[in-house]
């Protein structure tokens, strides 16, 4: 179907809703998706990595993907996603108040955001940490040296409140430059507009793609955060919830399994142990309890990948990639040290 970028998102309709209602829903969010025809997922304002926008109106990156699995978990095709980009400033509301079915898109998992805003997050897809660019030329070599200095931001996020906790802690004075559009806060920047511009780490590579002379800017080595990212649904609709969780965890599973967007065929066919077939759905009904058809997991990777796949086409060095090495990182897979781990599929 066609993809459509919803840019603003009413944004003055939204801010009348408040943040913690949740709508009460006659039917689950499941049997709504199904007879629209089609998920509303919401990503943010294009950026390389995580979601962007081709020329062709095609949506594509990390975060895209976590959309395009869930639609293929339930409808068995990836293309049956309407996509929202939403402003960081509205993005909770309107998953909170029915506009998205869900939301994936670089947020960070907090308790507050977790307990407070009529949201669950289901599981972390990245994990990342805040961090400073700043223009080589500047001299500066570390976000010790920032003392008074302007930073631009992005406002409504954890970053806004890490940046000012930062300059808190180490006494720093720094005085923040906020924006509600990342582009605008972006070409301030390049404009000599601000000393530095602060954002999560992967983010700042994003950023760092788009810029016309990348080598003129450099990322500082301190992480002053935890950002733990994680696709987010309403409260109270467990099964939903469940249904976005296990969709991450099969991309992980996937890749731990050595099942592959170009194996998942004859590994369906010939699963060659016990937790392949039931991850297949040829043994068991691990699809039950979610409400999906048996072959839920095996239309995910088929559509897009496992979760390795899909990092490295567009967070690693694919074509499409952003250059950040994965190996060593807690976004590696538990066997080879990082925090990528999935329940098993038992």
């Amino acid at each position: 179907m066609k993809k459509l970028s919803l840019l603003g998102l009413g944004a003055g309709l939204l801010a009348a809703f408040s943040f913690t209602a949740v709508p009460a829903m006659a039917e689950s969010t499941l049997e709504m998706v199904k007879k629209r025809g089609h998920l509303r997922c919401q990503v943010g304002q294009p950026t390389p990595g995580f979601y962007n926008l081709k020329a062709d109106g095609t949506w594509v990156g990390s975060d895209v993907s976590i959309c395009r699995a869930v639609a293929a978990a339930i409808f068995g095709d990836p293309q049956k996603v309407e996509f929202q980009s939403v402003s960081s400033t509205v993005r909770f509301t309107a998953l909170a108040n029915g506009e998205s079915d869900m939301l994936s898109r670089t947020a960070t998992w907090t308790i507050f955001r977790d307990t407070q805003l009529g949201l669950n997050f289901t599981a972390v897809n990245f994990y990342d940490g805040q961090g400073f660019m700043v223009r080589k030329d500047s001299g500066i070599k570390s976000a010790m040296e920032l003392e008074g200095a302007t930073v631009c931001v992005a406002t409504g996020t954890t970053t806004e409140l890490n940046l000012t906790d930062f300059s808190r802690m180490n006494k720093l004075d720094i005085q923040p430059v906020v924006f509600s559009d990342n582009n605008v806060r972006n070409e301030s920047y390049l404009k000599g507009n601000c000393d530095a511009i602060t954002n999560d780490k992967s983010g700042l590579a994003a950023i760092l793609a788009g810029f016309p002379d990348k080598e003129a800017h450099i990322i500082l080595p301190e992480t002053i955060s935890k950002e733990p990212l994680a696709p987010a649904v309403r409260k109270g609709d467990s099964q939903w919830f469940d249904i976005v969780r296990w969709t991450v965890f099969a991309l992980i599973s996937a890749e731990e399994l050595g099942i592959t967007q170009a194996n998942v065929d004859e590994m369906r066919k010939n699963p060659p142990n016990p937790e392949i077939a039931r991850f297949m759905g040829v043994e068991k009904e691990m699809n039950k309890g979610l409400g999906l058809s048996k072959d839920w997991a095996y239309n995910i990777i088929k559509s897009v990948g496992n979760y390795g796949e899909v990092y490295d086409k567009y967070m690693g060095f694919g074509k499409e990639g952003i250059g950040i090495a994965r190996k060593g990182s807690p976004n590696d897979l538990w066997t080879r040290g990082g925090l990528m781990y999935s329940p098993p599929f038992r």
